[in-house]
Formats: structure tokens, sequence, C-alpha cells
């Protein structure tokens, strides 16, 4: 009986730990195993760079070439942010940035409407306007959005970079930084 429940409850430490987990299983079912042949042409391409042979296109679920390069990663503490920039190229009313936030120690219930400024190196900042993503959990994602005037001038008007700062997420400051057209 004592055997029993010890391996009943590795069974479900290790469903637990399966569910939490964001790494794709290692066995290919037949429904992924054209997702597994695109990933392995995909890794026999030059160490750091992923690319396609020209006559494939890229699978869905991989980022586009120009989103991952603009993706920017902060690892501090127990939660991993993830800001990846929606508009920069051509911005509306709003600066918009996806912002993916995952740990399994830490909770998430913040707004990060509250937390976030952008700052342009032309000296203007704004604070953010709104955050849609989920309050709570241990994977959030959501679109942070900034307004893109401060004091009646454009912020990206004269700037060359951008600096997004996200406070007070288990760690006082993170910083994403990119370059401007």
């Amino acid at each position: 009986m004592k055997r029993l429940s010890v391996m009943l409850a590795l069974l479900l430490l290790g469903l637990l730990l399966a569910a939490c987990s964001s790494s794709p299983s290692a066995v290919a079912t037949e429904e992924s195993a054209p997702e597994v042949a695109t990933e392995a042409i995909i890794e026999e391409a030059v160490p750091g760079e992923a690319t396609l042979p020209a006559n494939e296109a890229a699978p869905a679920d991989l980022p586009a070439e120009s989103e991952s390069a603009e993706t920017r990663i902060d690892e501090q503490g127990a939660v991993v942010v993830s800001v990846t920039p929606l508009n920069l190229v051509s911005p509306g009313a709003t600066l918009d940035f996806e912002v993916t936030l995952e740990t399994h120690s830490v909770d998430l219930s913040m707004n990060l409407a509250e937390l976030a400024s952008l700052t342009a190196d032309n000296g203007l900042t704004v604070v953010s306007s709104s955050w849609d993503g989920p309050q709570g959990g241990h994977h959030v994602v959501g679109t942070l959005s900034f307004p893109a005037e401060a004091n009646g001038e454009l912020l990206l008007t004269d700037a060359s970079s951008l600096t997004l700062t996200i406070n007070n997420v288990d760690a006082p400051e993170r910083i994403f930084s990119w370059e401007l057209p």
C-alpha cells in the first residue's frame, strides 16, 4: 500500500511539472511530424540564424524574423519578461508591445500599465495607457500600450532609440531598449 501511495505521488508530481512546462514534447506524433521536419531544416542552418529553404514558408507557430529580432528578454528574479514591439514602424494613436510574463513561483496579479513607462532619446517620456493581459496566474501574455504623443509632440519624432521600463515585477527595474529605423 505504501509503495502504491509513493508511485501515485510521483505520477501526480510528474503531471504537475509537465503541465507547467513550456517545452514541446520530444515524442513526434503523426500530427506533429511536419513541424518536427521543418524545425530540423531550421536547425541545420548557420548556428544562431534560423533560415528556411527559399521555397518554404515559416510555420505559423514560429515568430517572423523581424519579430524575433525585436524581442527583448529580462530574466531577473523568478519572473522571465519578454517584450516585443508591435507597431514601432507604423504607430497609430498608441505604441503597443506584446509582453509575456512567465514564472512558477510569483503571483502575477499586477496591472503593468501602472508599472511601465516609455522614454525616447529625444527627452520625451509617457506612462502606459493600458494593459490588456490577465491579472493572475503564472503564464501571462497581453498588450501594453502607450500614447504615441507626449506634451503635444509625437514620441518618435527625432528619436533614434526607445526604452521601455517596467518596475517592481520581482525585480526593482527591468529595462528594454530598441534602436529606431
